[in-house]
């Protein structure tokens, strides 16, 4: 008779779960666009059952697409099980704009499909193709849950159905999904308290792989505990209040721009910095406008992004779950030169890489794994920080990617908002272009398109006083807000 079969989550892939409310929903998303291309239906929509039938041809390389939650009885944590009921129909959905369909229709559907939160009792992941789009193009959306993936293997599973080779088609002989059997409250409690009576030992596993792989313990210790401590530093002392933050609501509104990567590549070189550097810059610039704009003094507010830091390894790469730490970045808000501000950036950023301040994190999850879910709970609160918003940077291809011969030609992001946090900003490099996706509160950022706008005018402005006279780096696009019904 077939075993039982199950995958428990890690601490931090359980604290996008703790984290989630239905005023904030802890799925990360992105909407991409297509050409049309031999996915044109006869009807000049688009052929649904090619894009089905492709996914469930890969199915078999994405094992968490059909696994959903189940929870250890007593001790209240997750763990993945397949899903006997898996409907492939239920996580691909077709729609379509009104023809001819504008990117701002684009954005206000995004917007609402973005708001509301995954079924917790299915598969944590869904799939809008929209048809409709004017220029011959569709759209995708994509929505799954933070428990299942980081920027990183987000990325992993992007390039399993998509191709730089536009002639590429999944295998046809689509292996046949038969479930594990779920385990039964008996063995869950069992299994954790196995796992749990075995931890003192992993922890002297570990003490000894570190001391073998460490030429000076004493100092590996000191750098992690200054880590830890720089963290609980910022702890005690929280960010300015700012017309960013404060209670959110259950609606959204999403933007994007397009930003010539060669541009702020060039703008890097000239600065002598780095690519995040030019972007944290770019950012800074316009939250200083946007401060401004709400008559705020920028000079008086203490303003911290969290800029997420893969630490997945190579061998851990095509894994699903998260991989990630976080620095947290005091932006320059108060300085109106943005040289300066680019210089006290490259300053901190070089600060942190040298400190290590994301081993404080990494150390808290860890920690974590040994602690009951209150505790686990106020461990992952700690570990993201008291910030004012989000800014994540995950780099992408810098060749064409195809669905079925369908030419992507962006992918905008959306990171999800922390609590109290109305903002988040995330980009993606590909084919030489750099996308910014802005997810907002719907209430506390009614002019999110001015904020959008004050980050093509930032790095405008940089790029000029860095000697360099971009011609439309960045192709802006009109707002459009949306709410959910």
């Amino acid at each position: 008779m077939q075993g039982y079969n199950y995958e428990r989550l890690s601490a931090q892939d359980a604290s996008f779960l703790i984290f989630e409310t239905p005023s904030i929903p802890m799925h990360v998303a992105a909407t991409t666009i297509f050409e049309a291309g031999p996915l044109r239906s006869e009807s000049g929509g688009v052929d649904i059952s090619a894009i089905k039938g492709a996914t469930e041809a890969i199915l078999h390389l994405i094992p968490r697409y059909r696994q959903k939650l189940a929870w250890i009885p007593l001790i209240g944590h997750p763990v993945w099980i397949d899903d006997r009921d898996f409907n492939l129909d239920y996580h691909i959905r077709h729609t379509s704009l009104p023809r001819p369909g504008t990117d701002e229709q684009l954005r206000a559907l995004s917007a609402r499909v973005m708001s509301h939160q995954l079924d917790r009792a299915r598969p944590l992941w869904e799939t809008w193709i929209v048809e409709g789009l004017e220029g011959d193009r569709f759209a995708m959306i994509n929505k799954l849950h933070h428990c299942m993936v980081d920027g990183s293997s987000g990325m992993d599973i992007a390039h399993v159905l998509m191709s730089t080779d536009p002639d590429y088609r999944p295998d046809g002989d689509v292996p046949v999904f038969i479930p594990h059997l779920a385990p039964g409250a008996a063995e869950l409690i069992r299994d954790e308290l196995l796992r749990r009576a075995s931890l003192p030992f992993q922890l002297i596993r570990d003490i000894r792989h570190m001391r073998e792989h460490t030429e000076d313990l004493g100092h590996e210790i000191a750098i992690r505990a200054r880590a830890l401590q720089e963290l609980v530093g910022w702890a005690v002392h929280p960010p300015s209040e700012t017309p960013l933050n404060g209670t959110l609501g259950p609606h959204r509104r999403f933007d994007w721009l397009t930003m010539s990567l060669d541009s702020v590549k060039a703008v890097r070189k000239a600065l002598g910095c780095t690519v995040n550097d030019v972007v944290l810059t770019t950012v800074t610039g316009a939250v200083r406008e946007f401060l401004i704009r709400r008559n705020m003094r920028p000079e008086d507010v203490d303003f911290r992004v969290s800029a997420p830091v893969s630490v997945r390894r190579d061998e851990e790469r095509g894994k699903l779950g998260n991989r990630v730490s976080s620095w947290i970045v005091r932006l320059p808000v108060e300085e109106a030169n943005p040289l300066r501000r680019v210089e006290a950036i490259h300053e901190v950023t070089h600060a942190l890489k040298n400190s290590q301040q994301a081993l404080g994190v990494e150390m808290i999850m860890q920690a974590a794994e040994w602690t009951p879910p209150i505790l686990m709970s106020l461990g992952a609160r700690a570990a993201s920080g008291p910030i004012n918003m989000i800014v994540t940077n995950v780099p992408g291809p810098q060749t064409p990617l195809y669905l079925l011969g369908a030419k992507s030609l962006g992918t905008y992001p959306m990171v999800p908002l922390l609590e109290h946090t109305g903002l988040g900003v995330a980009l993606m490099s590909y084919d030489g272009k750099l996308c910014w996706g802005f997810n907002a509160d719907y209430e506390l950022i009614p002019d999110l398109a001015a904020f959008r706008i004050a980050i093509e005018a930032s790095f405008d402005r940089l790029s000029r006083a860095a000697g360099i006279h971009p011609e439309g780096g960045a192709v802006v696009e009109l707002h459009v807000e949306a709410k959910t019904s």
